[in-house]
C-alpha cells in the first residue's frame, strides 16, 4: 500500500513471536486498518499477528479468507521466485488472476440479486468520496485555464466548480468493478461516463446497479485494458486499483508494461489519468510514468514527418500534474506516507 508499516507494539510477554526482519515489507507498502476504511492485512500482518502459533496450513488457510474479504495489494516487485514462502505468495497473487475476480463478482452480484447489497467500496467510501470530488476540482481549473502548480492545493479565486465545465469530459473508468465510482462522478456532474472491466460479473453488477441507482446514462463494456478494443479517446482516465492488481499477475513487470501501453492510447491529448493506488506512494507511481516516459521515447517510431520525430523525442506520453494531498499521513522512522495515493498524470 502506499502507506508506512505500522509494527506490531512491542509485548512484555516473552512468548510474544514478531517475524524477522526479512519478512518486513518495504516502507510505503500497506498498512490495513478495517475500523479506518482501509483494504485490509496482507499475508504479513497476518503472519505478525499468528506468530509462530499455528501451523503453515491454517496460517495459509486464514490468509486467503483474509484477502478473499480485504483484498490488499502488494507490488510486483516484491515477487520473485526464491521467496521464503511461495505459498504465501501465491495466495496474495490469486488478486492478480481474472480467475479470482470473476468469482468474486459471481458471489457479489449473487448478493445483489439477493438482498441488494452494492458489494465491496475499494479503499473505502472516504477515499472514493476524496477522490472524486478532487477530480471534479482538477477539471474544473482545467476547463477554466488554470493548471495546477504542483505545489499546494489552492485554486485561485476565479476558479469556479461549476458542472457546466464538466460536460465536455469524456470519462473511462478502468476496472470498474461494481461501477460506484462512476455513479459518484456522475453526482459530481460528469455526463459523458464509461466504465470497463475484464470480468463480465463485474459489468453485470455494474449495470444493475446503476439501473437501480438511476444511472442508466452511464455505459459499461466488457474490455481487458491489457487487450482493450477500445478505439476511443477519453479526456478522463481513472483507475482505482487495477493497477495494482494487475502488478499481482504471476507475469506482472510484463503485464504493467503492457499496461502503459494500452493507457496512453486511451487518454486524449491534453486529457487526464488519474490513478489511485493502495501500493504505491506518489513518487513511486510518479517514478513508473517516467520509466514508460523513456521507454516510449527510446522506441523506434514511424512519424510522418521530421516535426512529428522532433515532437515525439521532446515530448514525452505523460506529465505528472498533481496529487492528493488530504489523506491522512503517518510518521514512521523519519519518513512520511499515507494509506493510499491518487496522482493525476497529463497526456501531451
Amino acid at each position: 500500500m502506499a502507506g508506512i508499516r505500522l509494527l506490531p507494539e512491542e509485548s512484555s510477554d516473552p512468548t510474544q513471536q514478531h517475524p524477522p526482519p526479512q519478512q518486513q515489507l518495504q516502507t510505503g507498502r500497506e498498512v490495513a486498518s478495517d475500523d479506518e476504511r482501509s483494504v485490509a492485512a496482507d499475508s504479513w500482518s497476518i503472519k505478525s499477528d499468528y506468530g509462530s502459533t499455528l501451523d503453515d496450513e491454517q496460517r495459509h488457510a486464514d490468509a486467503a479468507e483474509a484477502l478473499s474479504s480485504a483484498a490488499n495489494f502488494r507490488a510486483a516487485s516484491d515477487y520473485s521466485s526464491d521467496k521464503d514462502e511461495p505459498d504465501a505468495d501465491a495466495m496474495t497473487s490469486m488478486l492478480g488472476l481474472q480467475s479470482y475476480w470473476d468469482g468474486a463478482y459471481a458471489d457479489e452480484l449473487a448478493n445483489f440479486r439477493e438482498h441488494g447489497h452494492a458489494g465491496e467500496i475499494w479503499f473505502g467510501a472516504d477515499v472514493m468520496d476524496t477522490v472524486t470530488s478532487w477530480t471534479k476540482s482538477l477539471c474544473s481549473q482545467i476547463s477554466q485555464g488554470y493548471m495546477p502548480n504542483h505545489v499546494d492545493e489552492a485554486k485561485p479565486e476565479s476558479v469556479q466548480l461549476d458542472d457546466k465545465y464538466l460536460s465536455c469530459w469524456s470519462v473511462l473508468d478502468i476496472g470498474t468493478g461494481n461501477g460506484l465510482l462512476l455513479q459518484e462522478l456522475a453526482k459530481q456532474g460528469f455526463i459523458d461516463l464509461t466504465g470497463t472491466d475484464y470480468s463480465e460479473g463485474a459489468i453485470d453488477l455494474a449495470r444493475s446497479l446503476a439501473d437501480r441507482d438511476g444511472f442508466s446514462n452511464i455505459k459499461f463494456l466488457v474490455d481487458d485494458i491489457l487487450e482493450t478494443k477500445l478505439e476511443r479517446r477519453f479526456q478522463l482516465v481513472m483507475d482505482k486499483g487495477t493497477l495494482d492488481a494487475i502488478g499481482l499477475h504471476p507475469d506482472g513487470p510484463i503485464k504493467r508494461m503492457m499496461y502503459w501501453d494500452s493507457v496512453s492510447k486511451l487518454v486524449a491529448p491534453g486529457g487526464v489519468l488519474v490513478i489511485t493506488s493502495c501500493n504505491h506512494t506518489k513518487d513511486e507511481l510518479v517514478q513508473e510514468v517516467e520509466n514508460f516516459n523513456q521507454r516510449n521515447i527510446a522506441m523506434p517510431q514511424e512519424p510522418n514527418t521530421i516535426k512529428d520525430q522532433e515532437t515525439h523525442r521532446d515530448r514525452p506520453p505523460f506529465q505528472y500534474l498533481n496529487h492528493v494531498r488530504t489523506y491522512p499521513t503517518y510518521m514512521f522512522g523519519g519518513s512520511v506516507g499515507s494509506r493510499v495515493a491518487t496522482v493525476a498524470f497529463l497526456r501531451n
